[in-house]
């Protein structure tokens, strides 16, 4: 997959790529070899620039023969040749290539590496199963945050389980179990799992947690999951949960009861059954029972209510290492202010007037939010749509709204679920423009209390954003009072402004998403008492608001 996007870490609001190193990171896994291309700046801002995936299965049969069979290394090399040349062609200073499990293990993983120098030039590195874990330990310490509380991070590849138990963002325990999907699945499953041999594997998977793995010192840890079976697990869990829109599984939460009946329902099907499940990827779908079976105990293990999905791993840690970056752990919250901030940076938002509707729309979210039913998780949703909402005038003045929508829905957002992510993105569509109607097709797919959740935050950004309808500040500060026909919101003038008429108008054209949410008219008083509404293109004061 081409193309380029950008991975806020740890960044200030200046741009500094002219002084990033651009690498190639290669992980030649048991079942895929991953590419990613990507300038690394010196405070681990990582902008892709290009990614490869193979899928050549280089440990199908390692745990019968204990061989990497030619068949396999040559679809390995091929692989590799073409990854080789399309990092010379994208200029990369450096290429860092590991191999992990299948390799490792492997009598002859040796001579495989030497054909790989041979064929293409690539002096790949041999892993070790915790130098495993820690590069996706460090993955994800730029891409979560974990400067609170007990974290463990797991790796599920085609031959090995890898866990990083971290506290308070500092590293404790690397751990390496032989329970990748591929090898499981030959051992104990082939096409057509059974239930009693996937019972097999997981009392198999349950025993080895339980020697090496101190349940008592980490159960209840906040578990990130990282690799191609979480992926996939977020992918159906988005699916079966009608998130279709989400430009990203990362930071998709999945409960263990949610994980313990996918799994199950997986395994009732036929191979066939399994190749069309939404959100799953078919190359994958012969190996996801036992990756899940492996996740499943893990969770049990831990006595964790669920994990979070990262769509990062060994390759942004390898980067991260090659570039001699290493990212401090972040406080709850600051990788998703941080990320927000950077996508509204890189798209020249107007910041004063984009940090004014934020804070008028969370006083009016303060007031109001509990009488419309939304509860303390939206006003973040409702903050960042804010601070986003105008983001689209970076392509376009008439439709920037639309476009708003689209730079939202396709950015990375870290610490921002799916989800979430969709909801932003609807709420700042819909600052202006038409009113939300299900026969968009933005929220066609949607479920319905979601579609309730971006009309009621919807309907405080369009108010929020009139107030401020002169790009000036002019209303400091709103009093919402909640009557049983009527919302009355009282304007406080800045120390800067003069006459409140054209904020008050701004408000009340856009006040009709919010009348029809609260079931009730909505007022706008001035400093002087006036109440203003308009039904033609200037201000009329002292009359009663009515809406749109």
């Amino acid at each position: 997959m081409g193309g380029t996007s950008a991975t806020p870490l740890r960044r200030s609001g200046r741009d500094r790529r002219d002084s990033s190193t651009r690498i190639a990171a290669i992980d030649i896994g048991s079942n895929s070899i991953r590419q990613l291309v990507a300038d690394v700046a010196p405070d681990g801002a990582i902008r892709t620039i290009d990614e490869m995936k193979a899928a050549p299965r280089l440990g199908a049969g390692l745990a019968a023969t204990g061989l990497l069979s030619d068949e396999a290394m040559d679809r390995a090399i091929e692989a590799l040749g073409r990854m080789a040349l399309l990092a010379r062609r994208a200029g990369a200073t450096r290429v860092h290539a590991v191999a992990t499990s299948a390799v490792r293990d492997a009598a002859n993983g040796t001579r495989f590496l030497r054909r790989v120098k041979a064929a293409t030039g690539l002096d790949v590195s041999l892993l070790s199963g915790a130098e495993e874990a820690k590069l996706s330990f460090l993955s994800a310490v730029a891409h979560f945050d974990l400067a609170v509380g007990r974290t463990v991070v797991m790796d599920i590849g085609g031959g090995s389980l890898e866990l990083a138990l971290s506290a308070g963002g500092v590293l404790d325990q690397l751990l390496s179990f032989p329970f990748g999907a591929v090898r499981l699945t030959e051992r104990f499953l082939g096409m057509s799992p059974r239930r009693r041999d996937v019972a097999r594997l997981r009392e198999e998977v349950r025993d080895g947690l339980r020697r090496e793995l101190r349940a008592r010192e980490w159960r209840g840890a906040r578990v990130i999951g990282s690799g191609g079976t979480f992926t996939n697990l977020a992918g159906m869990h988005l699916a079966r949960t009608g998130v279709t829109t989400a430009a990203s599984v990362h930071g998709a939460q999945v409960g263990r009861v949610e994980l313990e009946h996918l799994l199950d329902s997986l395994v009732a099907m036929s191979p066939g059954e399994r190749l069309k499940v939404p959100g799953l990827n078919k190359e994958r779908s012969d190996i996801i029972v036992a990756g899940l079976c492996v996740a499943a105990e893990v969770l049990a293990r831990l006595d964790a209510g669920g994990l979070v999905v990262s769509r990062y791993g060994i390759r942004e840690g390898l980067l991260l290492d090659a570039a001699r970056v290493a990212p401090q752990p972040a406080d709850p919250g600051e990788a998703r202010e941080r990320s927000v901030r950077d996508l509204a940076e890189r798209c020249h938002f107007e910041e004063p007037h984009a940090r004014h509707v934020q804070d008028l729309a969370l006083q009016l979210f303060d007031a109001l939010g509990p009488k419309l039913g939304l509860v303390a998780e939206d006003r973040r949703i409702l903050a960042d749509a804010a601070l986003l909402h105008d983001i689209g005038y970076h392509i376009a003045y008439e439709t920037h709204h639309k476009h708003s929508y689209h730079l939202i829905l396709h950015a990375e957002l870290l610490g921002v679920t799916p989800a979430e992510q969709v909801i932003i993105a609807n709420v700042a569509r819909y600052h202006r423009g038409a009113l939300p109607k299900k026969r968009h097709r933005n929220l066609r797919a949607i479920a319905r209390e979601s579609r309730k959740r971006i009309k009621r935050l919807a309907a405080i950004l369009r108010v929020a954003d009139g107030l401020d309808r002169g790009h000036v500040g002019a209303v400091a500060r709103v009093r919402a009072r909640v009557g049983r026909d009527s919302i009355r919101i009282a304007l406080f003038p800045s120390s800067r402004a003069g006459s409140l008429r054209l904020e008050a108008w701004g408000a009340a054209r856009k006040a009709e998403l919010l009348e029809k949410v609260a079931t009730r008219s909505v007022l706008f008083v001035d400093p002087a008492g006036g109440l203003h509404h308009t039904e033609g293109e200037e201000p009329a004061p002292a009359l009663r608001v009515v809406g749109d």
